[in-house]
């Protein structure tokens, strides 16, 4: 099991996540974020891209020009032949879309795919070495939602050619591994990838799609001891898509819980990022769950409806999400989706 630590490796999908998961406790005060986004970095955008007409073809006509999350214009002559990730997600799709040969440095938490792990570490995912990125001769860096757009700032002045994005739903994770697929020639790759997640997510609502509102299941999550998510983050989409409805949205984005009115809500099933330890229990986020006073008689713990699903494949919004998404649905709706 992993040990709640703050910067833990699979959890961290923002800088809000990063920031919460540094605070995280189980007490029953509740705290809320009202602005995640904002810690990731103010006015973000999804990235975009534009070419020539011809650029339509699975071949990238360079130039290309591509916006980033933070606004800022890049424009390819060509594909980058050094590539670096400071991002667990970002890492993944690189390497999903056939680039493991290009990659020359990944941030220290990049454990997936294996090779990932072998590749030389450039720090950490929300303020990286410096010194490691330069020294990588890297021609693009990709940066995730845990970076904050005044350090990718910070990092432009130092001549790092560093690339944001920040995506909040299942839409903005395919289009960056799109862009992705544009940038680097990689077109088909990419949509290869694509075309499975899409798959997915289709499989995902088609088997939930006759689920009357009435009867659709009420889910609580819980990523880290005593925080869930609100509304307006991927995480709450999953679970809309699942069939599932989020009992935390009456706030927006990660906030940490008030144990009462979970009680009150009384969710008929709970989702919980398996292998979690809190650090100063030294309990398993499922025990913590499960001992919680009154707890027990909320439907979910009553009907052993507690859930554990794979940290990482839960919160990285990279290509493996929409597996998370299944294992969410299967955990929600196991006579349906198979």
């Amino acid at each position: 099991m992993k040990k709640w630590n703050g910067v833990q490796k699979g959890l961290i999908v923002s800088l809000a996540m990063a920031t919460i998961l540094g605070l995280a406790a189980c007490g029953k005060s509740e705290t809320s974020i009202s602005d995640p986004a904002k810690l990731g970095g103010e006015g973000t955008k999804a990235p975009t891209a534009s070419a020539s007409p011809a650029a339509a073809s699975k071949k990238t006509v360079y130039p290309l020009t591509v916006k980033d999350a933070t606004g800022k214009e890049f424009t390819f002559t060509k594909a980058p032949e050094k590539i670096a990730s400071v991002s667990p997600a970002e890492t993944e799709a690189l390497f999903a879309i056939g680039l493991e040969n290009n990659i020359v440095g990944v941030s220290d938490f990049d454990d997936y795919p294996e090779a990932a792990k072998s590749k030389p570490k450039l720090g950490s995912i929300t303020k990286p070495n410096t010194e490691a990125v330069i020294a990588s001769n890297a021609d693009i860096v990709f940066t995730g939602v845990s970076m904050k757009a005044d350090t990718v700032e910070k990092l432009r002045e130092m001549k790092v050619n560093i690339f944001k994005v920040e995506p909040k739903t299942l839409d903005d994770v395919i289009k960056n591994i799109q862009i992705y697929g544009q940038i680097t020639d990689h077109q088909e790759q990419a949509d290869k990838v694509v075309a499975k997640m899409k798959a997915d997510i289709e499989k995902v609502t088609s088997a939930v799609k006759d689920v009357k509102q009435e009867n659709k299941k009420k889910v609580y999550i819980e990523f880290a001891p005593g925080w869930t998510v609100g509304s307006g983050e991927f995480m709450d989409e999953l679970i809309k898509l699942s069939g599932g409805v989020n009992v935390a949205t009456a706030k927006s984005g990660y906030y940490q819980i008030s144990e009462e009115n979970i009680i009150q809500q009384d969710p008929g099933v709970i989702l919980f990022a398996s292998g979690v330890v809190d650090s100063k229990t030294k309990k398993p986020l499922e025990d913590i769950i499960r001992t919680r006073s009154g707890w027990d008689a909320i439907a979910a713990v009553k009907n052993k409806q507690v859930v554990g699903l794979d940290q990482n494949t839960l919160s990285r919004p990279g290509p493996r999400l929409t597996d998370g998404l299944l294992a969410m649905a299967k955990a929600i709706y196991p006579e349906l989706v198979k």
